[in-house]
């Protein structure tokens, strides 16, 4: 006799009807950012059975829906009335009623509308289930390849590009001294000045980076260059249509020891300075790490050079 196998999307289906849906309870649903196949079982199973929906756009929305074959109330909740939005869905969790929210795409919450509804939520003791999914971000991580396996895959993401100078400094000086990769996104009318600020900034040319443009969409590329190289990567380009999510890498162990280390050095030769010469620094810091007495010598009088000013 043999046993019978059970198709596998009728398996899923006995694993869904068997999941816990808590009444008075948000939903934070990811959608896909791009290819409608990303949709997971779960999420489509949760937004099935809530009794209604918040979106940043509801016509944005309605059409992933409609490919669904869902039919849900939906309340548009989005940057410029999330507060208001959110004390409407809290309403209706205090109701008893099960409630989801998505954003355009991507996992809510990351550079999109959720976090003030998630918390008003929370502030009122109600409860908050993450639906995971597709995300941008961990995208672009999944295929970085040397850019995050040489810092132990650690990464931080820091939203958009800041369109300020001003922002922009501090957040280039966030990226060049990160121990980890960084993540960001940027729009495709500003992609072209981001990069060029990048590759003359002060972050190092040789640093590791990965461009990613649509991803999971039927256009999608990624590309791996260096920040020196970001130039001849521009001059390929034909337009610059579609999302980017760009990663730059953090900064590398061995560079991370020759930085800490020239920094003992430079903190050697400031308290020698105070009792010896140049001459002698050299000879004494010469003699303690792998620097000649030549290149100690110019170290010393570069750093006690501002003392006679």
């Amino acid at each position: 006799m043999t046993d019978s196998v059970i198709p596998a999307f009728d398996i899923m289906a006995l694993q869904l009807n068997q999941q816990d849906l808590p009444v008075a309870s948000l939903y934070v649903v990811a959608t896909p950012i791009g290819n409608m196949g990303d949709i997971t079982f779960r999420a489509a199973h949760v937004l099935k059975n809530v009794d209604g929906i918040a979106c940043e756009d509801t016509r944005h929305t309605a059409p992933l829906l409609k490919h669904l074959g869902i039919n849900k109330p939906l309340l548009a909740l989005h940057e410029h009335n999330e507060r208001e939005a959110s004390n409407k869905v809290v309403e209706h969790l205090k109701a008893g009623q099960r409630w989801a929210y998505v954003s355009d795409a991507g996992t809510p919450g990351i550079s999109d509308p959720g976090a003030l509804l998630a918390q008003a939520c929370i502030d009122n003791g109600l409860r908050v289930l993450p639906i995971p999914g597709a995300s941008a971000v961990s995208a672009i991580a999944s295929v970085a390849g040397h850019a995050l396996s040489m810092t132990d895959g650690h990464f931080q993401f820091v939203g958009f590009f800041p369109v300020k100078t001003k922002d922009q400094t501090s957040f280039i000086a966030n990226i060049e001294q990160a121990r980890c990769g960084t993540i960001f996104y940027e729009s495709p009318h500003r992609i072209e000045d981001t990069l060029k600020t990048i590759e003359t900034s002060s972050i190092a040319r040789e640093r590791q980076m990965v461009i990613g443009r649509e991803l999971t969409k039927k256009f999608e590329t990624i590309d791996h260059l260096t920040v020196g190289e970001i130039t001849a990567w521009l001059s390929k380009q034909d337009g610059f249509r579609g999302e980017f999510a760009i990663l730059i890498a953090g900064v590398s162990p061995k560079d991370r020891q020759n930085a800490e280390g020239s920094f003992e050095i430079n903190k050697l030769i400031k308290e020698l300075s105070i009792h010896l010469g140049s001459k002698q620094i050299a000879e004494v810091v010469s003699s303690v790490s792998n620097i000649s007495k030549k290149d100690a010598y110019q170290l010393a009088l570069d750093i006690k050079k501002p003392a006679s000013d």
